[in-house]
């Protein structure tokens, strides 16, 4: 007897149904996973469930060390993921030979500007890995002094761009007490956003990137959702349109929505 596939639309759902959930089965919201739960992905993928947005997608909003590991092409030169403290001394090693201060450190699980860390060099930075003051993994990259930051918003065919500023701190975000300014992507930037969003499985992103000297691009990172502060769509549209594409995909999913 087959058995209708089965729609999970919410996380409440979602974990009241997860040891029943079979082949077949999709998942059609973002699941609010606690620290520690990222392996739930790997068994609901290995189960052959799928989930829109995307288990890749999904981990990479949590990630910024898989994010790394994913879009380093397209990041500032040297952007690298620290592991352990053997991987720091390498990186102690090639910055030094690169002449690369200061440095900016990204702390995992961390958003709005809140886990930057800015250090003089990267001596300075195993000085505090090695005291137990720095969390393993963390990312680790060259500043990259002037660079224009800019946040993007793409929701299916809707594209919107603005900068984000701050000349009382180097954090750029508006969380931190940054100011936004309308940017006009050159079409090459939104290429980029795009193919970062294809690789990533991201039906929808908020993606950072930072311009340097007007002319090159680097890919800063991404995530399914962010804040609206600054941004010329209103939350209602905003809300709209994401509701829109995720309706279509519910739409070609057929099967029993819980």
């Amino acid at each position: 007897m087959n058995r209708r596939r089965r729609i999970i639309t919410d996380n409440a759902t979602f974990f009241n149904t997860y040891p029943q959930l079979r082949n077949g089965d999709r998942i059609c919201c973002r699941l609010r996973l606690r620290p520690g739960e990222e392996h739930l992905l790997v068994d609901l993928a290995e189960r052959g469930i799928e989930a829109f947005p995307s288990f890749r997608a999904q981990l990479c909003c949590r990630s910024k060390a898989f994010q790394t590991r994913l879009f380093s092409w397209a990041m500032v030169p040297h952007t690298t993921v620290v592991y352990t403290i053997n991987d720091l001394l390498e990186t102690v090693a090639r910055y030094e030979r690169a002449e690369l201060a200061p440095v900016v450190v990204k702390l995992e699980g961390k958003n709005g500007g809140l886990g930057v860390l800015r250090y003089p060099s990267i001596e300075e930075v195993y000085s505090q890995a090695a005291l137990g003051l720095l969390r393993f993994p963390f990312v680790v990259q060259p500043l990259l002094r002037g660079a224009v930051d800019i946040r993007v918003l793409i929701l299916d065919d809707y594209v919107e761009a603005y900068r984000r500023s701050n000349d009382r701190c180097f954090r750029q975000n508006l969380h931190c007490g940054g100011a936004a300014t309308p940017f006009v992507l050159r079409s090459e930037q939104i290429e980029l956003c795009r193919r970062i969003m294809e690789q990533g499985g991201f039906p929808y992103a908020h993606l950072d990137l930072l311009e340097a000297d007007g002319t090159t691009t680097y890919f800063s990172e991404i995530n399914l959702r962010g804040g609206l502060r600054g941004a010329k769509i209103g939350n209602a549209n905003y809300l709209q349109r994401l509701a829109a594409i995720h309706q279509r995909f519910l739409a070609s999913s057929g099967g029993d929505q819980g």
